[in-house]
């Protein structure tokens, strides 16, 4: 059997982590906490499970979850964010692989719970995401804060496993719009860095077509009310990170 490390970053998670830990008793053989120095009860709750919990400061989404790897004991990790936790159907296909590892990373579906409510729509499931895999065959990249795992060229060998992640992301939509804030900032200085450019009309036609893919292609009108307000929250975060990267463009020309 292939022993698994599991890591998790963490900032102020007391109200999750619990349930995240909890959730890989029985399927992770190491478990790896890398905070950055929250001050509520995170770090106590982490000690009751008697995890690994070690304490680095924050550069970056990309930038934390890469060095967390370092901390992990086995080289076959699986990754998880604080607000996640396994259902029982991908603990037990998660334990298989255990028992016959044979691919470079396994994909799992991501199903997110939204004010008490699943979301089977919107474009938010099933969200598959690479989250098991060999850390000597990838290493975390994307655009901050929408980090993604990457596998090098070449170990291009995926599976997918049956189960789901469960994603607590918001208790209140007040949650939601303060995340929004937080991470189209973080965007669009990462897009404007590279050159992203944002015109009026990407300004103005963006987030309508934003709106158009979830709520219509996406079928985000089958999760009724809720739907809506993730597809309408969704097209405002369009809007405020194409408004955030001209403002970083007319603070560069003066």
């Amino acid at each position: 059997m292939i022993p698994i490390s599991a890591v998790i970053i963490t900032f102020n998670e007391e109200k999750n982590i619990a349930r995240c830990l909890e959730s890989l008793q029985g399927v992770a053989d190491d478990i790896v906490v890398v905070d950055s120095f929250s001050k509520d009860r995170t770090r106590a709750i982490c000690e009751e499970f008697g995890v690994c919990f070690v304490e680095h400061a924050f550069e970056g989404h990309i930038e934390q979850k890469n060095w967390a790897i370092t901390q992990a004991q086995y080289p076959h990790v699986l990754s998880l964010d604080a607000d996640e936790a396994l259902d029982e159907t991908l603990r037990q296909s998660i334990i298989q692989v255990k028992n016959n590892w044979n691919s470079d990373g396994y994909y799992m579906n991501r199903l997110t719970n939204y004010c008490g409510k699943w979301v089977h729509h919107c474009g938010w499931y099933p969200d598959r995401k690479l989250r098991l895999w060999d850390s000597r065959k990838g290493a975390w990249g994307g655009d901050n804060p929408h980090d993604k795992y990457e596998l090098f060229e070449g170990d291009q060998n995926t599976s997918r496993l049956h189960g789901d992640i469960l994603h607590y992301s918001y208790y209140t939509r007040e949650d939601h719009y303060k995340q929004v804030e937080y991470f189209t900032t973080i965007l669009a200085e990462a897009q404007f860095k590279r050159g992203k450019k944002a015109p009026w009309i990407t300004l103005i036609f963006s987030p309508v077509v934003k709106f158009i893919k979830d709520y219509f292609i996406h079928l985000g009108i089958l999760d009724g009310k809720t739907g809506f307000v993730i597809c309408r929250i969704s097209a405002y975060a369009t809007f405020l990170k194409y408004k955030k990267i001209r403002k970083l463009k007319r603070e560069q020309d003066q």
